[in-house]
């Protein structure tokens, strides 16, 4: 059977296509203003790395803030559902997921069979997600890219207090005056973002082992962050954004 998962984000759509449980083709593409033009863009894509047709695909399930766009989908799922099931088929050990993409966190308690127990999301406030990178980025004149390497080179922790991105950038302004050194400017970006994302897993209820996956998760400033706020280790997949997309064809196979 081939199955294939559409998550279609803020920022990236990403699709995975299953054969019988392997992963047989996978892309990412910017969403864009046009959806309907990047769905198009991600098929063209996806479908000739797969090596299959359309037509050849049994099911699609889409899952993601855009999922209702995906008029090929015969199913949606929601974004913690997909998240949950994709990180327990990657890993069975698996009893906490935390999800950081462009414009949501999320915290989901899972069990042994990846079905969602509780769940916390930050949609409110941009403050946890990964558009408050990419405006601190800007306000400290560095690239995203950058931003991740420059905080492990920290020698100092710096307060960052304000819970909103706005209120960040104003403050981020101040400490620039006060000539705090960039890296640890960048530190404490990272280390407002974790603290809002624990919070949330607090709420949930922490349990070992813990996954990172979405796109934040390629930021390793934000991952030392983390790791030091929940004081233990968590696992990274090779491909952490495309982790929800999996799940969503993994759930497809079963519909």
């Amino acid at each position: 059977m081939i199955t294939a998962g559409l998550d279609i984000g803020a920022k990236t759509i990403k699709v995975v296509i299953l054969k019988e449980g392997t992963v047989i083709g996978q892309t990412i593409v910017l969403a864009g203003y046009d959806v309907q033009e990047s769905l198009k863009k991600a098929w063209e894509e996806v479908l000739p790395k797969a090596k299959v047709q359309m037509n050849q695909i049994d099911r699609i399930m889409a899952t993601g803030a855009g999922r209702k766009e995906a008029y090929m989908a015969h199913n949606q799922i929601t974004e913690v559902s997909a998240a949950a099931q994709g990180a327990v088929f990657l890993d069975n050990r698996i009893r906490t997921v935390i999800d950081v993409g462009a414009e949501e966190g999320r915290a989901i308690k899972i069990n042994a069979t990846g079905k969602v127990v509780d769940f916390a999301i930050n949609e409110k406030c941009a403050a946890g997600t990964g558009a408050f990178t990419e405006a601190m980025a800007r306000a400290l004149e560095v690239t995203l890219e950058e931003l991740g390497p420059l905080s492990l080179k920290s020698t100092q922790a710096v307060a960052m207090n304000a819970q909103c991105a706005v209120f960040a950038e104003s403050e981020m302004v101040s400490l620039v005056h006060a000539k705090t050194p960039k890296p640890d400017m960048a530190r404490a970006v990272h280390d407002a973002i974790a603290d809002r994302i624990v919070s949330m897993v607090r709420r949930v209820g922490m349990e070992k082992e813990i996954m990172l996956i979405g796109g934040v998760a390629r930021n390793v400033g934000f991952l030392d962050s983390l790791k030091r706020e929940l004081e233990t280790d968590i696992i990274v997949p090779e491909d952490p954004e495309f982790v929800s997309a999996l799940g969503a064809a993994l759930l497809a196979a079963r519909k």
